[in-house]
């Protein structure tokens, strides 16, 4: 931070007291008592005296409310100070927010002209950053062998983030091998949409075998995750909700929140400012044969264009099988906005990860550990042995055979 400048919130705390502070004064520094008899005078020069009077009190009147409350709510988030006095107050009228108009007037007035001078939150809520050019930075550097998911991921957030006023929300399915990428892309995009990531209450991650392990409770899990939904949404207007293991939700549960999914109908809640991610095993053979195919060909992998594969997983995903996507219709429906294809990992892929593994752990490496890190894989078909059976998965670990 730079020296003398106050934080966004401080100096409009600062400001509000100022104006509008515990006592108030004048325009000549007298309290606000022996200003208002100061002025007796020029009220009774006519009714249109009186009732400038009236308004200039009114206003200043609805200054010192906010001041006041926007103090001690800033007192108990930044300093744990008087959030109990705040808690008790909750259930009686606030004077400062009995005035909406004119206090929230004055709050937007005093706040754009603050952030003339300071540094504040572009996206209107702090919890908030959507740096997509960050995003895009970070895949490019550490998302190996994923030139279809980078693209597909980075314009999809950058146009909804964008759009003034979205139909539905966004919603993508991203398919493929365990450790090809899926949840760590699921994490960077938290990381860059969100200050806390995915420890931010804007944010919430489902694991279907963990959070709905049994088909007899179903109606129970059901009703908890609309209401996790609709609650996260109030809180949030932008949330962020992550699928993990997505092809073992069973259907009736994709069916419960296919209402949050669609497009807005100025109904219930409005949920066109959330983000739903799926992340599925489903449809990664169908992805590594095409792969495969384009290697045995001899063409390079950076040609399978996102056309050619969408068309073969979107098939993959609607056969008639024991899968919630093919069974709750969301493709179908049009509630899935786009597939996202993780292709299998290659030999350089893994040395590629395990040299980010390397230098996340501040650890130096060389060609040979990479190489002897990469042989610890196995890598498929039995012929070719051309894809690692794990991805990058478990990289990590392995390199801590090369510790001293």
């Amino acid at each position: 931070m730079v020296q003398g400048r106050l934080p966004a919130h401080l100096g409009l705390a600062c400001c509000l007291l100022l104006l509008g502070g515990s006592g108030g004064l004048g325009s000549r520094g007298t309290p606000r008592g022996a200003w208002e008899e100061e002025q007796g005078p020029v009220a009774e020069r006519g009714l249109w005296g009186r009732a400038r009077y009236e308004a200039v009190k009114k206003h200043l009147g609805a200054v010192s409310a906010l001041s006041k409350q926007y103090w001690q709510y800033l007192a108990c988030k930044v300093w744990q100070e008087g959030c109990k006095e705040e808690e008790e107050e909750e259930s009686s009228p606030r004077p400062g927010w009995s005035l909406p108009l004119v206090g929230q007037d004055y709050l937007e007035i005093l706040s754009a002209w603050y952030c003339s001078f300071g540094k504040c939150c572009e996206t209107g809520d702090c919890r908030i950053v959507n740096n997509i050019t960050g995003l895009e930075a970070d895949l490019n550097g550490q998302l190996h062998g994923q030139h279809l998911a980078k693209e597909v991921v980075v314009q999809a957030m950058r146009g909804f983030l964008q759009s003034p006023q979205p139909q539905k929300p966004l919603v993508l399915s991203f398919h493929g091998w365990s450790g090809t990428g899926k949840n760590f892309v699921a994490r960077m995009v938290a990381s860059h949409l969100y200050r806390d990531g995915l420890k931010s209450e804007c944010v919430r991650v489902f694991i279907s075998l963990f959070h709905f392990p049994h088909d007899k409770y179903m109606d129970s899990y059901k009703a908890q995750l609309k209401k996790q939904i609709s609650e996260t949404v109030q809180l949030c207007k932008q949330s962020l909700f992550i699928f993990d293991e997505a092809e073992k939700l069973h259907f009736s549960l994709l069916d419960a929140i296919k209402p949050f999914m669609a497009h807005y109908d100025k109904g219930e809640g409005d949920y066109r400012r959330s983000i739903f991610l799926f992340l599925s095993n489903l449809g990664g053979n169908t992805i590594n044969e095409v792969a495969l195919d384009f290697w045995r060909a001899g063409r390079a992998r950076e040609e399978i264009s996102m056309d050619f594969l969408e068309q073969r997983l979107r098939l993959e995903l609607q056969e008639p099988a024991e899968n919630g996507y093919a069974r709750s219709h969301l493709l179908e429906e049009n509630l899935i906005d786009f597939l996202v294809p993780f292709l299998p990992l290659e030999y350089h892929h893994v040395k590629l990860c395990t040299r980010d593994a390397f230098l996340a752990r501040g650890l130096p490496y060389t060609e040979a550990a990479l190489d002897e890190v990469a042989k610890m894989m196995v890598f498929v078909p039995k012929e070719e042995k051309l894809f690692s059976a794990q991805g990058c998965k478990s990289v990590s670990q392995r390199i801590n055979y090369f510790l001293p």
